[in-house]
């Protein structure tokens, strides 16, 4: 809901000002979604493309630009592959053209440092459950001076943006989950973990495993992998105790990549065998040398 309140909310208070936003093409659909919807109504959308390792270019934004430009949303990092985006440049493009800036920090605030001062953003979006909250609270950051259309009207709750009654416990519970995330945030663990399993999967099969997203400005806690001329899908079903999820959907037979990995010009050959690995803060070295384990016995 709060990244269709900051696109959504924005576009209708401020398109008198201009009907130009800029995207990528490897947000996630609660940005993408809203987009295209605005597009249907007016709104003038430029996707920006990405490097073979998920990354937006702040060149090829700044190219972009145009006087109707009005707002940029570029993901703190990606859900998928857990790239980083070049957020505190485009910050600063943002901040030389007077654009006003967004991002969907959903998979990040928890892991990484986040500071809306330090990379100049004017609109953050968080999503409770990434990092143990509970589910169905998130939180939206408004720097003072952007103004939005409430896409929820009645009364003045959430400062007159969303009416309804704000659940009070599911508040409380984001803000719990915050604080305890922020005396972890500079834990090194999670990243060794992740360290850990990359080298180990590379150990046991050389070449037939891939590396997706960028090795070193990624999330802590993700990993995305490849096992070449494999199907992602039919390796997890034969690990049947092990949550992860694809980078690609089987329909009717035939290997559908996800938009991500297509966007990043990754092989059909390798992005069909993807698999996303999600560490978490409870997460062993035993667990992980058990999955490393249940792969060498089905291949």
């Amino acid at each position: 809901m709060k990244p269709i309140i900051s696109l959504k909310g924005f576009y209708f208070k401020n398109q008198h000002k201009g009907k130009h936003i800029i995207t990528s093409k490897i947000e996630h659909p609660a940005i993408l979604n809203p987009c295209r919807f605005l597009e249907k109504i007016g709104a003038r959308v430029t996707y920006v493309g990405v490097d073979q390792y998920g990354r937006v270019s702040p060149e090829e934004i700044e190219r972009a630009i145009t006087k109707d430009t009005i707002l940029i949303t570029i993901m703190h990092s990606n859900n998928e592959t857990g790239t980083l985006q070049p957020i505190m440049e485009i910050g600063d493009i943002a901040e030389k053209y007077g654009i006003t800036f967004h991002t969907d920090a959903s998979q990040s605030v928890g892991k990484v440092p986040v500071d809306v001062n330090d990379i100049k953003v004017d609109m953050l979006t968080i999503a409770g459950h990434k990092l143990y909250a509970p589910k169905g609270i998130g939180a939206l950051f408004i720097r003072n001076g952007v103004v939005l259309e409430p896409l929820i009207h009645g009364a003045g709750h959430e400062n007159g943006l969303r009416a309804g009654t704000e659940n009070t416990l599911l508040a409380v519970g984001l803000g719990k989950a915050c604080e305890i995330a922020s005396l972890q945030i500079s834990n090194s663990k999670l990243k060794e973990l992740t360290n850990y399993f990359w080298r180990q999967l590379k150990a046991e099969f050389g070449d037939m495993v891939v590396l997706n997203g960028h090795p070193e400005e990624r999330l802590p806690n993700t990993l995305n992998v490849s096992f070449v001329r494999r199907i992602g899908q039919d390796l997890l079903d034969k690990i049947p105790n092990l949550a992860a999820s694809t980078g690609s959907a089987c329909h009717a037979g035939s290997i559908e990549l996800s938009p991500v990995l297509k966007e990043m010009n990754v092989p059909e050959e390798i992005g069909m065998g993807a698999i996303r690995f999600s560490l978490g803060r409870y997460t062993t070295k035993d667990e992980i040398d058990t999955v490393i384990k249940g792969f060498k016995e089905i291949f």
